[in-house]
């Protein structure tokens, strides 16, 4: 388990915000290392784009750190955070409009995203599977895609949603049966499926 200078172990999100509330570097650093490869997943999903995304989280990263005073702790460090990435994507989506991702050559320092290490066939049909899903994604609308990243790639409940978000359960509970609906009516037929 990470230490800080100090010697103090960190076993909660909670004990490491009161740390960096405290000037402790180290535990801000952990604290946004844990926090890190699901805000990127977020951002990316949302953005398309690598190199965007890696933009958008380290301005949310900034901010966060900036309003780190401001976190009151009524619901997880990790929602309040992707709370901050989320509208951090939607802005340099309005910004820069969604771009698709092209990859020239695939290799290990491409980013954050696990390099596939078994049967090259298969890789291959994740990176067909992964294609469709982005362009069905694409076909959403942003709010209804934000909620839906937020469901299916950062792990978030309806209520942590609904928090990060700030709209009622049940908004998150439809957009998530429209984007379930819809992306299954466009998946359909696929052979990457």
């Amino acid at each position: 388990m990470p230490e800080s200078q100090a010697g103090v172990l960190w076993t909660s999100d909670e004990q490491l915000v009161k740390l960096a509330r405290e000037g402790d570097r180290p535990a801000l650093e952990e604290l946004f290392r844990r926090h890190f490869d699901v805000a990127y997943r977020v951002a990316h999903r949302l953005l398309g784009n690598e190199q965007d995304a890696l933009d958008a989280v380290q301005d949310a990263m900034l901010k966060a750190v900036q309003h780190l005073n401001d976190f009151g702790g009524r619901s997880e460090f990790r929602t309040w955070l992707l709370k901050i990435v989320n509208h951090a994507a939607l802005d340099a989506g309005r910004r820069r409009r969604r771009r698709p991702t092209v990859r020239l050559v695939e290799s290990e320092s491409n980013g954050p995203e696990p390099a596939i290490t078994d049967d090259p066939a298969q890789g291959l049909q994740r990176d067909d599977l992964r294609r469709l899903l982005d362009g069905a994604l694409d076909k959403l609308s942003p709010t209804t895609r934000a909620t839906f990243v937020l469901f299916a790639e950062a792990d978030l409940g309806y209520k942590e949603i609904a928090e990060c978000l700030g709209v009622p359960i049940g908004t998150v509970m439809s957009r998530i049966f429209y984007a379930r609906h819809n992306l299954q009516s466009f998946l359909e037929g696929t052979d990457a499926l």
